[in-house]
């Protein structure tokens, strides 16, 4: 059985109490909306704090993947991700920068080719420098990828061509995860206490 801290205030004022335990933190929706919201928070997090990120999201742009995933680390958090829904698409990177990393039965996790659309009105030349920057992008986010999750490049292409559902199941027999069982929680707490 899992247990889960109780939540630290996420704020900088004093007037506030702290409880006890780590920063939790939602990831919620697609990320390209809420960057600027997520990062405010993580960096409300102490230098190589604790804290608790909840995933169930789409994904969004691969930038914003890439700076949250880079604010976990470089930041040296001690973070703790749980799927308590989806985590697909960009959403997976930050996902991946996680020290531990929780799923239910329930969770879902899409893994496929970066996919990319362009402003209208973009100029040919504009469009060749994009599609040269996108190849190169994402040959590296996978490798990138794989590495976080401490996977070979093969077994992740698997998930990634053409793309696929992986359920919370799957990825704690591939190693990368632990599994949290929501029924269970449910059947402890109706157990008599003593």
């Amino acid at each position: 059985m899992i247990h889960f801290p109780a939540k630290k205030a996420n704020s900088v004022s004093d007037a506030e109490p702290e409880c006890e335990g780590p920063i939790e933190i939602a990831l919620m929706g697609d990320l390209t909306d809420n960057v600027a919201d997520i990062a405010e928070k993580l960096l409300g997090v102490p230098q190589g704090g604790e804290c608790t990120l909840y995933f169930d999201s789409p994904g969004g742009s691969p930038y914003a993947a890439i700076s949250l995933m880079n604010l976990v680390i470089l930041r040296e958090l001690q973070a703790t991700a749980i799927v308590t829904g989806e985590c697909s698409s960009a959403a997976l990177w930050p996902l991946a920068a996680c020290d531990q990393r929780l799923v239910t039965p329930f969770s879902v996790l899409l893994f496929h080719p970066m996919r990319w659309q362009s402003e209208e009105n973009v100029q040919l030349a504009e469009a060749a420098e994009w599609a040269r920057h996108f190849a190169h992008l994402e040959s590296q986010m996978d490798q990138l990828l794989a590495d976080l999750f401490e996977m070979p490049l093969e077994k992740l292409v698997t998930w990634m061509q053409p793309g696929r559902y992986v359920t919370g199941t799957e990825l704690v027999e591939a190693g990368l995860a632990e599994l949290v069982d929501p029924l269970a929680v449910v059947a402890q707490r109706k157990q008599p206490k003593r």
